[in-house]
């Protein structure tokens, strides 16, 4: 047996965890046949040798969980007593036992904590005569040494990017040395001159006055004994949204004043060094660093940055650098948000766009084509004399002469107003300039100013590159048909879906960027496909708590930067994130970490909801099936009461889980009421015009119509009473028959996985393959590589993720892969028997490792299939009525099995061969 990870639910990086109570999670592995793990036991010490040996002492653990019997390797519980102490480092253990007693030890693993009970920096007067900050006034803040925050935020007081640093000795080398820091809106840190990490746009974006992350760095290696440097680059972010004097910046009031956080960038940091003699020293932020403006004159968020590189101090973050004309830093008042681990994975760099295509549509233009339309931060190679002007635009679409093209007129400004303006050094050494602060959604780079070639009078561009940015979340799954149109969708699914995730998950990272909720629970069905979104959905909650308004409304996006009106502010198909992302965390991942912080508000969202119950418990206020006719509002009553009736079932859930019972049978009887409101006044039983029952919209009451959408909200959320459920699906067969897409973004993800229910492959690729719009291959017919926001040749935005809901029926539908139980516990393998492909092959890592599945079916229509099973797990396989016989080998060892029944298999790789009768 093999340990495959270990970690911690909810945290992605762990060296500043602020938490008094973790749940701990292990993956294994084994070829032995029939091999369980039968216990556990996790052991928890603040020296790494104390759980060297097999049997350690108790008396020197942190915490011991004791031989459990239990085959469970997820959402195990820990929480020392009188909680995790600050500024420590803890190691911890799995030990498993299998069913023959043997033991199996885990790899040692490590994290770091923070401050768990203390979430402000310290004051700091700005009056020292008067009032300095160790006055008697202040003296409580300062009593709990051990476990209180000692740094200040600081910066120059203004609001443009700054550069700090910090000069300092050390006498010898540390043997551990953590980093905490943060800088609003975003920074970049560096140790002696080198990025303290690969993150970028540190810290995640949160609601300033709730909430500020900071990030922690390992930089041992960094130093050395001698003299060491501190550096940050800070910028604005939405913190401080700057639009500059020509550039486009989106959250804006109606005023032309435009949205932030606060009007003084800042940072904080904490060096703790520890030593072999046990000696532990900190470096803070404070007074005695240095500050100056920054080269980066200009850092708007939305690809707009100004950068001057004969501004460029060099080697400004590295020792020996004189900075006596520096400033020194102000001790600021900071933000009011409480400060929090950043617990979601951190914003990197991932894949490099080459240019597929170069051309020059006029003189001192030069466009290249990357080929994939992604999120990117581009990298340009220039050379030219000193203060050369040189315009970078970015843009999704182009004209006909190849120019960047916005081609919404309601968003010329996109066109116009989103570049970057760089001023070169004139070192006669080519330059790089690479975005700090901002990114966006590109496929074309046009670069203006320049040329390809020297002897025109103007800077030469020597390269240009994409450079994809994303979440660090750990990427799980891949898949590929026989079908060449098939493919070309998933990749365009995968690249849609990778582009919106970052510290939130966005719709759009080019227009937008803001954290529309719900993209969040319609795509975590495929995007669990995709990513690991365990951490990010926690810290999303986090967000969606942190902008719950006192009503208990939850809003429509979180963070919230933009106040919206109306049902554009307040609708519970955006809202019931709150209450559908716990469910999502149980039913993927295992996990329940979030449960207890969720619960409450939960009940207070319900409650607020329950106001606008019209009709004894319908729900017709919202957006209804947004993107239906771009922005169409319709089947108010069919969406937004489903997601209601679930939202009920999910806090239910939650209650049970706390074990507040009584709660849980209140939401029940809730929920029971809503089934019985539903059906009174959305099922028809008596049109003698239909051969079937079926449900109504209330869009023209009291008109009758019979769509799609409205059978598929009530099949999807368990809705039809049983005996109607074949007459439903009757209808809504009927109405997809045409094999139309008559769904918005909502509908669209229960329209495919009713079509899958009903095994109609067929519908699904017809409805993907009109000629016309609602169709997903028109996009790519017409060279489209990622989805576009509405049904249109020509959109605003063309890296729009929700309508992506394709993508999960691929997986779960063509592929075959579904999960039954949590995390994967059990899942289901029900391979495309029916359909046209006779080729398809996937995977995906789950919570207890890797599944593979190759389905192949030869022109005798024989079907093989092989399968891997992980460990822990079990799958059952589907198998078609109609099969005569089915040949199993696992790992070399073959039986064989009459038709007519599901096969059932444990952990282990297999081959199985379905011959039709």
């Amino acid at each position: 047996m093999e340990f495959l990870r270990c970690g911690i639910h909810g945290f992605h990086e762990v060296l500043g965890i602020d938490a008094d109570e973790l749940r701990f999670y292990w993956a294994l592995k084994s070829s032995v046949e029939n091999s369980v793990q039968s216990a556990y036991r996790i052991v928890l010490a603040t020296e790494s040798k104390l759980l060297e040996v097999a049997e350690p002492d108790v008396s020197t653990l942190a915490w011991d969980s004791g031989r459990v019997e239990s085959n469970e390797q997820r959402n195990v519980f820990c929480k020392p007593n009188g909680g995790f102490k600050s500024i420590s480092s803890y190691f911890w253990q799995v030990r498993v036992w299998d069913n023959a007693q043997q033991v199996h030890y885990g790899p040692v693993q490590h994290f770091f904590t923070g401050y768990p009970r203390s979430r402000l920096l310290p004051p700091y007067s700005m009056n020292q005569t008067y009032m300095p900050h160790s006055s008697l006034i202040f003296r409580t803040w300062f009593e709990d040494e051990a476990s209180r925050w000692k740094a200040v935020w600081i910066g120059d007081g203004g609001d443009k990017p700054i550069y700090l640093r910090k000069s300092f000795q050390l006498a010898k080398q540390p043997t551990r040395a953590i980093l905490f820091a943060s800088g609003l809106g975003h920074f970049n840190m560096s140790v002696n001159g080198q990025p303290a990490s690969n993150h970028r746009l540190d810290p995640g974006w949160t609601n300033y006055h709730r909430r500020v992350q900071f990030t922690s760095y390992d930089v041992t290696s960094h130093l050395s004994a001698g003299e060491n440097a501190l550096g940050a680059h800070v910028g604005n972010g939405f913190y401080a949204g700057d639009k500059g004097d020509d550039r486009f910046f989106w959250p804006m009031y109606e005023d032309n004043t435009y949205v932030r956080y606060g009007n003084e960038l800042c940072f904080f940091c904490e060096l703790h060094l520890f030593y072999d003699d046990g000696s532990h020293d900190t470096l803070i932020s404070d007074p005695t660093w240095r500050v100056r403006k920054s080269a980066t004159t200009l850092a708007n968020i939305y690809a707009s940055e100004t950068h001057d590189r004969r501004l460029y101090p060099n080697n400004w973050d590295a020792p020996k650098f004189d900075d006596s004309e520096w400033g020194p830093a102000k001790p600021l008042t900071g933000p009011r948000g409480h400060i929090f681990y950043q617990t979601q994975p951190p914003v990197v760099l991932h894949e490099t766009f080459e240019p597929v295509k170069t051309y020059t549509p006029e003189d001192g233009v030069v466009c290249f084509d990357l080929g994939q339309n992604a999120s990117t931060m581009v990298q340009l190679v220039l050379e030219g004399a000193s203060g050369s002007e040189v315009i970078v635009r970015y843009s999704e679409t182009v004209k006909e002469d190849g120019t960047v093209l916005m081609p919404d007129p309601l968003f010329k400004e996109f066109e116009t107003g989103v570049f970057s303006r760089i001023y070169l050094a004139g070192t006669g050494k080519p330059e790089i300039w690479e975005p700090d602060f901002s990114f966006t959604s590109a496929r074309y780079i046009q670069v203006e100013g320049v040329s390809l070639t020297p002897g025109k009078g103007l800077p030469v561009v020597h390269s240009v590159v994409g450079r994809h940015i994303s979440s660090a979340a750990r990427r799980l799954g891949t898949m590929k048909t026989d079908k060449e149109d098939c493919n070309s969708l998933l990749n365009a699914c995968y690249w849609t879906f990778n582009s919106n995730l970052f510290s939130y998950h966005t719709d759009c990272p080019q227009i937008e960027k803001f954290g529309w909720l719900e993209v969040t629970h319609l795509l975590a069905p495929a995007t669990q496909y995709i990513r690991d979104m365990e951490s990010l959905y926690t810290k999303i909650l986090d967000d969606i708590l942190d902008t719950q308004e006192p009503s208990g409304l939850v809003p429509t996006m979180a963070p919230e930067i933009r106040y919206m009106c109306g049902p554009l502010h307040d609708t519970i198909t955006w809202g019931c994130a709150l209450c559908f992302l716990p469910d999502i965390l149980l039913r993927y991942y295992g996990s329940t970490h979030v449960i207890s912080r969720v619960y409450p508000a939960a009940v207070r969202y319900m409650e607020y909801m329950q106001t606008k119950e019209r009709r004894g418990g319908l729900i017709e206020h919202g957006l209804g099936d947004w993107g239906r006719d771009i922005a169409f509002g319709n089947h108010q009553a069919n969406i937004e009461t489903a997601i209601y009736y679930r939202c009920l079932q999910c806090v239910e859930m939650m209650a049970r889980e706390l074990g507040k019972m009584d709660e849980a049978e209140k939401f029940n009887q809730w929920a029971a009421r809503i089934y019985k409101v539903y059906n009174q006044h959305l099922l028809v039983t008596d049109d003698s015009s239909r051969p079937y029952a079926y449900y109504t919209s209330l869009d023209n009451y009291p008109e009758r119509d019979r769509t799609a959408i409205g059978q598929a909200m009530a099949l999807q959320f368990g809705l039809v009473p049983a005996e109607h459920n074949k007459d439903v699906m009757a209808a809504f067969v009927d109405d997809c028959s045409d094999g139309r897409i008559r769904a918005g973004e909502i509908g669209l993800r229960f329209l495919w996985n009713t079509l899958a229910d009903a095994k109609r492959p067929d519908l699904v690729l017809q409805m993907a393959r009109q000629e016309e719009h609602p169709s997903y291959m028109r996009f790519l017919r017409r060279g489209e590589t990622t989805l576009l926001e509405f049904w249109q040749d020509e959109c605003r935005s063309k890296c729009h993720d929700m309508l992506g809901t394709i993508y999960e029926w691929f997986y779960a539908a063509v592929l075959g892969l579904k999960p039954v139980a949590n995390a994967y516990r059990t899942f289901e393998i029900d391979p495309p028997y029916e359909a046209e492909f006779d080729f398809v092959e996937g995977s995906v890592d789950s919570p207890y490792g890797l599944i593979e599945v190759k389905f192949q079916r030869d022109a005798k229509r024989i079907v093989t299939l092989d399968l891997r099973v992980p460990f822990g797990t079990s799958a059952t396989v589907k198998i078609p009525v109609n099969v005569k016989e089915v040949e199993v080998t696992r790992e070399g060892s073959a039986k064989i099995l009459l038709g007519g029944e599901d096969l059932k298999v444990d952990h282990g790789n297999y081959k199985i061969v379905i011959q039709s009768s």
